[in-house]
Formats: structure tokens, C-alpha cells, sequence
């Protein structure tokens, strides 16, 4: 009788392992490749507990990293958070699904002035995720002049002092504005002398960084930094006093990076279900406060304006409309991308 049971009780517990373990294999799996640490994981944590949908967040450094990827295949992402210019590429190249804004009634949330944009006329792919400008991290006790030029990047007296980007839309763009041409030029004399005065400073450069360069300028390891507008408000979160951020009087980027479905989404409702969590204001106000860049849910912005109004005297979290007037969108370059691939070779190469 008692080994009777026991393959009664052993049968039963087979039946439930089973049943548990097919339930565990049915349960959805959400891919996402975002940047670095560009979202408060506790909002990851909380929509897999509201949904019972498993998100698997992998991160990438810059665009172009994020474009290879995609290109070479193998992994089918979800939901993905490119900028401007890679947006416009990418639905140029068919890679994008449209979205069911059914399926997104948080929508309503989004600043009309960041609907329509010129990477997505239509919008009809682009949900905006956060916005911002490039700029200079400056360190107060090591800098005491005025930043207001790119020439200060070149300044000899700052040699081994200097941090750039590991990103070639953004340096050679900022080379392009300091020479005086727009960052989406095409021209390949421009491009050439961009890519020379790069070369040029080299020498002076501490080295080509993207998440390390947060760290090392509060550490004191370097007196300036090139650099995106979040970078500042992240220091500035952490009560360092003595980093300022500037965008220089040539003019930078100024740059939207937007929430996307690619076409190898195979859970694409549930893509959608995750942008509306995202857009929820309270979970908007959050992530806003998390990550430091500006958020173009307005719901979101009255919460922030309520608890920290200083935030939006900065130029780095609310630039100024004479900044913006003095900025450009990163535009798709067409063929003239292999121009800044070839340049950016013989740069990483000195």
C-alpha cells in the first residue's frame, strides 16, 4: 500500500513538474537592446510582475554598434531604442514595424512638438523615449576659463586632460561644427579636414570612452570630456558641484532617441504593452529622474517640475531656445555614410 502511494504521489509530482515547467516555456520573453544604463531596471522589475512577460534587456554603446548587430542577424529583437538618424535609415531599409497606438492610449502623454518628426513624418514607428543635446563636461577646478568654443577640446595646455567619445556621428559631427560646417555634411573635403583636425588632436586625448567617461570625470581624471547633456544631469543626481556642462557657441546635436519595433519582433503586442508602461506618468517621472535626460512626457515633467524645479534652469536637462537655435538634428547620410566609416578607420587606427 505505502509503495502504491508513493508512485501515486511520484505520478502526481511528475504531472505538476510538467505542468509548471510547460507554463515556464509558454511564458513570453520580451527582447529589448537599449543603451547603457539608460533606464531604471526597477520599472523592468515591475512590469514583469504586472504582466507575468519576462524581459531579457541586453545594452549597447552607440548606434552604430547597435546597427551592426541587427544587420548580422541572430538575435530577434523586440523592442529597440535607436536615435534620429539611425531611425531614418532603418525605415529607408524596411527594418521597422509600424505601431498599433491602440495598443498605446499612455501616447497621450507625449509633447505634440515631439510627434512628427522629421526621421518619422508620419509617426507611424517612433514612440520619443528621451531627448537631448551634446555638449562639454568641464571640470570647475581644473578648467577656470570659459567653455564656450570646441576649440577648447584642441587646447594643448589640456593635453592628456581631454575625454572623446567613442562615437562617430558625434565626434566627427563635433570636428565638422568647430571647422564651421553643419554635422550632417557630405561634402568630402569636409569630411577629410574633420577627419585631419581629429587626427591632429589625437595626441592630447586621454582616450575614446562612452560610460567610462561619468566615473573618470568626477574621479578627477580628466579636466574635460565630451559628452551628452544626461551625462551632466547623472553628476549632478550624485551632488558633484565642481562638473559644468556647456554646449558651445558653434552649435552641437541635438538628438531624439525614440522607442521602435523592429521587424524581427516576434511579441509585438507585448512590445507595444511595455512602451505604454514606459509612457505611464508616474513611470515616466521615475525614469526621467533615474537616467537625467529630458523627457518629452508632459505628464511626467509637471511631477518633476514639482519636486525639482531647479532642473529646468539647466541647460543640460531644458536647453535654452538660443541653444537649440544653434543646434542640428544628426540626418541620415545616404552613401556618403562610408565617407565617415572610412574617416573614422583611419582616426581609430592613429
Amino acid at each position: 500500500m505505502k509503495k502504491r502511494f508513493i508512485i501515486i504521489f511520484s505520478l502526481a509530482a511528475a504531472l505538476m513538474f510538467t505542468f509548471f515547467t510547460g507554463c515556464e516555456k509558454n511564458k513570453v520573453v520580451l527582447n529589448v537592446y537599449n543603451w547603457g544604463d539608460y533606464i531604471d531596471k526597477s520599472l523592468i522589475a515591475n512590469f514583469e510582475k504586472e504582466t507575468g512577460i519576462k524581459i531579457n534587456y541586453e545594452m549597447f554603446e552607440t548606434n552604430e554598434h547597435m546597427m551592426a548587430k541587427l544587420e548580422t542577424g541572430g538575435t530577434n529583437y523586440d523592442l529597440i531604442f535607436p536615435s534620429d538618424y539611425l531611425i531614418e535609415e532603418m525605415i529607408k531599409k524596411d527594418m521597422l514595424q509600424k505601431i498599433n497606438f491602440e495598443n498605446i492610449p499612455n501616447f497621450k502623454y507625449i509633447d505634440d512638438r515631439f510627434k512628427n518628426m522629421e526621421y518619422d513624418p508620419q509617426n507611424e514607428y517612433t514612440v520619443p523615449y528621451f531627448w537631448g543635446t551634446l555638449g562639454i563636461l568641464y571640470n570647475t577646478e581644473m578648467v577656470t576659463e570659459p567653455v564656450n568654443s570646441w576649440d577648447i577640446l584642441w587646447d594643448e595646455k589640456y593635453a592628456g586632460q581631454i575625454l572623446m567619445l567613442d562615437s562617430m556621428r558625434d565626434t566627427i559631427g563635433v570636428a565638422l561644427k568647430r571647422l564651421g560646417y553643419s554635422v550632417n555634411s557630405t561634402n568630402p573635403q569636409e569630411i577629410e579636414q574633420a577627419k585631419n583636425s581629429l587626427i591632429q588632436q589625437k595626441k592630447m586625448v586621454n582616450g575614446y570612452y562612452v560610460d567610462e567617461i561619468v566615473d573618470m570625470m568626477i574621479n578627477g581624471d580628466a579636466a574635460i570630456a565630451l559628452n551628452w547633456s544626461g551625462a551632466a544631469m547623472d553628476i549632478y543626481w550624485q551632488e558633484v558641484d565642481y562638473i559644468e556642462y556647456a554646449v558651445p557657441e558653434e552649435g552641437a546635436n541635438l538628438w531624439f532617441d525614440c522607442m521602435v519595433i523592429p521587424k524581427t519582433s516576434n511579441n509585438k503586442k507585448e512590445a507595444e504593452m511595455f512602451i505604454n508602461f514606459l509612457l505611464d506618468p508616474e513611470n515616466a517621472y521615475q525614469n526621467t529622474e533615474f537616467v537625467g535626460y529630458s523627457s518629452p512626457n508632459k505628464a511626467a515633467l509637471e511631477m518633476l517640475r514639482a519636486e525639482n524645479p531647479e532642473v529646468f534652469e539647466m541647460a543640460a536637462y531644458m536647453p535654452s531656445d538660443e541653444i537649440l537655435e544653434r543646434c542640428e538634428v544628426f540626418k541620415d547620410l545616404g552613401s556618403a555614410k562610408e565617407l565617415y566609416n572610412q574617416a573614422w578607420m583611419e582616426i581609430s587606427a592613429q
